[in-house]
Parts: structure tokens; sequence; C-alpha cells
């Protein structure tokens, strides 16, 4: 975890939140006192690692700058709040993944809830990489479909025919499949 915005219009809390950042190894802490700046970091700077709101906010309660920061980037985020309203805001936002824990604040409870958070982020950043490698995969295959189809219509060879060739020009160029299927698309594609 390097990057985190801490969102408090409590400076006290901001500080224990910030604390325990730091023993977690945060290099770059960010506190904030408003929403509308929050809003402003999260889109123009470089996406954080961990978003800890602790609500209510000056200019707004949290709830919907929580759940904008869900729907925009893949940080971790934590909300803090009353403990009368914890679990309604809780079942308000466990739909976008947002952590709910409650005031008064519990050091342990902190650092429990951040640590689960940090796994579950980097779970998710390698869910992502493996989705778009498979997504990759997916559009590499479709290429190399289209240029067997060209094959098959311009040269009158077979499926299996057209598949061979193509392996075959891979191995002998000593490029991959998809450079071949590029390479035969510009050829008969233009």
């Amino acid at each position: 975890m390097n990057r985190a915005i801490i969102v408090s219009q409590s400076g006290e809390s901001a500080g224990v939140i910030e604390q325990t950042l730091r023993n977690f190894g945060c290099g770059k802490v960010v506190t904030l006192t408003s929403g509308s700046e929050a809003r402003r970091m999260i889109k123009n700077d470089a996406e954080p690692d961990i978003i800890i709101i602790n609500a209510p906010l000056p200019d707004e309660f949290g709830q919907e700058l929580a759940e904008m920061a869900a729907e925009t980037t893949s940080a971790s985020i934590i909300m803090i709040c009353l403990n009368d309203i914890a679990d309604d805001i809780a079942d308000r936002v466990s739909d976008f993944g947002i952590n709910v824990i409650s005031r008064p604040l519990n050091r342990q409870l902190l650092e429990r809830t951040v640590k689960l958070a940090d796994a579950n982020r980097l779970r998710m950043l390698g869910l992502k990489k493996e989705n778009d490698e498979l997504l990759t995969r997916i559009d590499e295959m479709r290429l190399i479909n289209r240029a067997k189809s060209t094959l098959m219509k311009y040269l009158k060879f077979t499926e299996p025919q057209a598949h061979k060739y193509i392996e075959k020009q891979a191995m002998n160029t000593r490029q991959t499949r998809k450079e071949v299927a590029m390479r035969i698309l510009a050829t008969y594609e233009r």
C-alpha cells in the first residue's frame, strides 16, 4: 500500500488513521477535510490504494463520495460513521465493496479492517490482470480467425489448411500467430 487518502473534518481522528496507515508502511498519506476536495483529488491525481472517509463531512455525509470512489477506482474504501447508523450505512454500501466501521474508533478494528481491505484490493487487482490477459487472448484469437477466413475466401483453403498455414508461417518467420494474421489481413483486406 503506497498511497492513501483520508477524508475527515476531525483532525484528531485523521491523526489516528494516518498513524495506522503509516504502521502498515503506507508511503504517501493525504488528509483532506471535505468531499469536494476528495473528488477532485480522486479524479485528477494518481489512483490511491486506500480511501478512508470519516463521516459526516462538512459538505456531504460521505456515502456518495464512497460510492463514487468505488465505481471509479480500484482503491479499498473504508467508511467510519457513528455507531447507531453504522449497520444501516453498511447495508446501503455493501454492494459497492465498501467496509464500514463504527465510531468511537477502535484502533485494533481499524488495523484489521485496513489489512483486510488491502488484501481484498490486491486480490481484485490480480483478477483484473487475469481478466485483461484473457481479453487480449480473445482479441488475438478473433484476429487469427479473421485471417483464416480471409485465406479460405481468397486462396480457397479449408479451415484446417488455413490454420496449418498460419502456424507454419509463424514458425518459419519466427513471428507470433498474431503477427502472421495481421500480415495476412494487410495483404488481402486493403
